[in-house]
């Protein structure tokens, strides 16, 4: 017999960024919220205070803070005629082993998306044709929410967060000191942008005197010490160079842990459950709303959770598995296009160069998760396609965000020695002089890339796994390339002795290697609920009273990270909620 909770007046799935969000803005509005996750309880003074935050073998190469691969395995295949099979390592999957989920332990790119990025149909068709938006493979759809929509969201975010960075466009004015491809902020950042450190200035004489436009990369490491309106305190960055896959001892990296948690454990109406894995959403009898949800605790129990609205805010992936579990919206057909719950997959389409330098003192052991340069110039619809066989780019980026010994130890020119004096003397010069150009490019949707429920596997309890059909577009192929050679130009441009030119999307695609973590999709936001599972309030079409936050919701993927945009949807949502629907439940927008 299934165990059964109080009824909570919320209940959200999964506590990382979006989840956290979503809890403390409601249960700051006197509802009560329970927060089921799936994995243990974490937080800075206790997993990773100074002592032991540090610690590159733990975190870094045994990813200590990661789920294990048990809890984010899927079966993935590249085509239709091919056959999934399970994924049972790390690789792109970076899942967060606790509460906070990826947040904890991300490296702190803060970006927006730009308005084109969310009119990506509308804008390719004005400006290059119809036959440009419909090739054949791709599947573009504007989200249904515009930049102009999501930029208090976006404020909001950043303040909580304490990002720091310098405004390029200014409530339309273009400042000569940020991005100037940005959409325009209605106020600068809440901190100063961060130090401008060795690799990046090479970066920025070389890309300034090539016509370029560098600027700092807003990143989720205060600057300066910091209250955000939670009333919750951060110290300023310390540049020790552990960020990603690590906590931060300083309180200096923006996480949920960090930024949220203070004020959310405050409030008396606020409840979490950790250990515990949400196995579907209990619909009523006519189908037309949530009641609750299933989970399953950590010794075995399976236990109902009772609630007037259900925040499904967990990884992208696991948001769409429990939709197609649940039977909340029409299943995505490949063969047809129909149906919305699994469509419009994506990735991150990523290429570069690595460089090193024969006289420098780059000093990579100075830095943090989130820092560096990077130039617009080739990202988004930044630049003329007309002559180009591709829509979309790339940021081109360059780190100063760490030296750690171990994972830098591979980091040296092709033809090196892996081992012996020859490797030691190699080591020696290039741990010093060694940076990357990293294209962190757009990754279009294709009409055969999905996700489903796999017909064969199922998972430790019995539910079925995920599955996976993906490969790059036979655009995104083309703008890595473009891009990949521009990274060299710069490369050169810049003085490296040795360019080392790379590209992910030149083979196929596989979960098994890390271009990215950035997976996207398969819960789009529209305003046609033919083409999208939730409406642009993150409201499902199907059931008024779900609502799926994350960036499952994206039908395409920026040249940015995401984070900054699921916030942005969170707060939106949880605005959403208490402004508008818990004073009249219901659709909130016509289907």
């Amino acid at each position: 017999m299934v165990a059964k909770r109080p009824k909570a007046d919320v209940v959200v799935v999964g506590l990382g960024w979006a989840g956290s969000l979503i809890a403390e803005e409601l249960s700051r509005a006197g509802m009560n919220v329970v927060a089921i996750d799936r994995g243990p309880w974490l937080d800075t003074s206790t997993h990773t205070p100074p002592a032991v935050d540090p610690d590159e073998l733990r975190w870094n190469s045994r990813k200590g803070l990661l789920a294990p691969p048990r809890d984010n395995t899927l079966t993935m295949r590249n085509t239709l005629d091919q056959t999934a099979v399970p994924q049972r390592e790390f690789g792109i999957f970076e899942l967060g082993g606790g509460v906070g989920g990826q947040g904890f332990h991300w490296a702190g790119m803060a970006w927006r998306f730009t308005p084109w990025d969310f009119k990506v149909r509308t804008q390719t068709i004005e400006r290059y044709g119809m036959a440009r938006a419909e090739d054949g493979e791709l599947q573009l759809q504007d989200w249904g929410v515009t930049y102009d929509d999501l930029e208090p969201d976006y404020d909001r975010w950043e303040r909580i967060s304490g990002i720091a960075g310098k405004a390029g466009n200014l409530k339309g004015e273009i400042t000569n000191e940020g991005n100037p491809f940005e959409g325009p902020r209605s106020r600068d950042y809440p901190t100063p942008k961060l130090k401008t450190l060795r690799m990046m200035e090479i970066f920025n004489k070389a890309t300034s005197e090539m016509g370029f436009h560098p600027f700092t990369i807003p990143c989720a490491n205060v600057s300066q010490a910091y209250v955000n309106p939670l009333g919750v305190s951060m110290g300023p960055c310390s540049y020790c160079g552990f960020c990603v896959y690590y906590g931060c001892g300083n309180y200096s990296k923006s996480s949920p842990q960090a930024c949220v948690f203070p004020a959310l454990m405050r409030n008396q109406n606020f409840a979490v459950i950790t250990k515990a894995c949400v196995t579907r959403v209990n619909k009523a009898a006519d189908g037309k709303t949530a009641i609750g949800v299933i989970y399953i605790d950590e010794v075995g129990n399976e236990i109902e959770q009772p609630a007037d609205i259900i925040c499904l805010t967990a990884f992208q992936l696991d948001n769409v598995r429990l939709m197609l579990l649940s039977g909340i919206g029409k299943p995505y057909d490949p063969l047809t296009s129909d149906g919305v719950v699994g469509r419009n997959f994506s990735f991150q389409t990523v290429s570069g160069a690595d460089l090193w330098f024969e006289e420098d003192n780059i000093n990579p052991f100075i830095g943090t998760g989130g820092l560096g340069s990077q130039i617009d110039d080739y990202n988004g619809d930044n630049f003329d396609h007309s002559s180009l066989d591709f829509i979309g780019g790339a940021g081109i980026l360059t780190l100063s965000r760490d030296g750690a010994p171990i994972a830098k130890a591979n980091n040296l020119p092709p033809g090196t020695p892996r081992w012996g004096s020859d490797f030691k003397k190699a080591y020696s010069k290039y741990y010093q002089n060694h940076g990357v150009l990293f294209n962190q490019g757009t990754s279009m949707p294709t009409k055969r890339g999905y996700l489903d429920l796999d017909p064969t596997y199922k998972d430790r309890f019995g539910v079925p796994l995920l599955r996976l059909t993906y490969d790059y577009a036979r655009n995104d192929r083309a703008m890595a390339k473009f891009t990949m050679d521009r990274a060299v130009e710069i490369g050169k441009q810049m003085g490296a002795s040795h360019v080392d030119p790379f590209n992910f999307a030149d083979k196929p695609f596989t979960t098994a290697i890390v271009a990215s973590n950035h997976t996207i999709g398969g819960a789009v936001i529209g305003a046609d609920p033919t083409t999208s599972a939730i409406n642009p309030y993150l409201q499902s079409w199907d059931c008024h009273n779900v609502f799926v936050v994350g960036a499952s919701a994206f039908p395409n993927n920026g040249g940015y990270n995401p984070t900054g945009t699921v916030g942005a949807l969170a707060l939106r949502a949880a605005r959403t909620i208490r402004e508008h629907y818990v004073r009249n439940p219901g659709a909130l927008v016509e289907g």
